[in-house]
């Protein structure tokens, strides 16, 4: 289970002692502010702090103290000219700080964006749950024909009952060796820092991960994407469903300029430009490459 009972004992209790506080609160993050949300078998992601709201971009794009920023209209169209200008540091003025039990091998993707803060639970020190990540069915795919880094046809049948089993019984298996390694009753085994070696990539860690919005908007772009990999895609998802009733201003901009925008090299602008005037452009006349040419007509036809 994500949580033990005695955690959500916690969180209840957190929840039901609030304090008064003079700094800017978000309602709609209030509402998330501990809860932890289920994502993939044993996993979660839930919010621990955060800082700022909406206001606050408007107030550090404005340097003021508030003048100009109680009307909603006014600070809706200043976040959104500040996103489509890429104007970045208005929107650092917003942090939030996650708790997230995840999957080792989506953690080691998820490092990559080295634009945070983050404290990961020592396998040095304490020893490893037995939880591991295994897919459900509709996720065990072969490898893509066209995508050297993605998924192609699900497996069904006898091959996907084969793949599930190695999956479980390996896991299993690496856990039983890590346990039986490990110095204690009695034995003199290996150190910890030393046993987790032998743990599958599968298996649940947990860490602190603390990022502004302007980053995590960036790692939302990117993981909340529909070609993402399906395990950091979902918590990608559960962490945007968090951020747009936290901010819900600069959250609409972002999904209308970078979600759901389009970024035009000066040579695909061309091509829209001389396709407008009537003309007929083909890959070799558009001066792109093949590859460009392709996600160009995915978009524009």
């Amino acid at each position: 289970m994500p949580l033990t009972p005695d955690q959500l004992a916690e969180i209840e209790a957190a929840r039901a002692t609030p304090h008064p506080t003079l700094r800017a609160v978000s309602e709609g993050m209030e509402a998330h502010l501990y809860r932890a949300h289920p994502v993939l078998d044993h996993g979660f992601i839930r919010v621990i702090d955060y800082m700022g709201d909406d206001s606050a971009i408007v107030q550090a794009a404005r340097v003021s103290y508030g003048a100009g920023t109680k009307h909603v209209q006014n600070d809706e169209g200043l976040i959104r000219y500040l996103m489509r200008h890429w104007h970045s540091t208005p929107f650092e003025m917003c942090e939030i700080k996650l708790h997230v039990k995840l999957p080792v091998f989506v953690a080691r993707q998820w490092i990559r964006h080295r634009t945070a803060n983050v404290n990961e639970y020592s396998a040095r020190y304490s020893i490893l749950d037995r939880e591991f990540y295994i897919p459900a069915p509709d996720q065990l795919a072969a490898q893509s024909t066209v995508n050297n880094q993605g998924r192609g046809e699900v497996l069904t049948g006898e091959e996907a009952a084969r793949v599930l089993e190695l999956l479980k019984s390996d896991a299993n298996r690496a856990y039983d060796h890590y346990e039986a390694m490990l110095s204690q009753d009695g034995q003199q085994g290996l150190a910890r820092e030393l046993a987790r070696m032998n743990l599958p990539a599968n298996i649940y860690t947990q860490w602190y991960w603390k990022v502004d919005l302007h980053n995590l908007f960036h790692f939302l772009r990117l993981r909340a994407d529909p070609h993402a990999q399906y395990e950091i895609r979902v918590y990608a998802e559960a962490i945007a469903a968090t951020v747009k009733d936290w901010v819900p201003l600069a959250y609409g901009a972002f999904e209308d300029y970078r979600m759901g925008g389009v970024t035009l090299s000066s040579k695909a602008i061309a091509v829209l430009k001389r396709r407008l005037a009537g003309e007929t452009v083909t890959q070799e006349a558009s001066g792109m490459s093949k590859g460009e040419w392709r996600e160009f007509v995915e978009v524009w036809g």
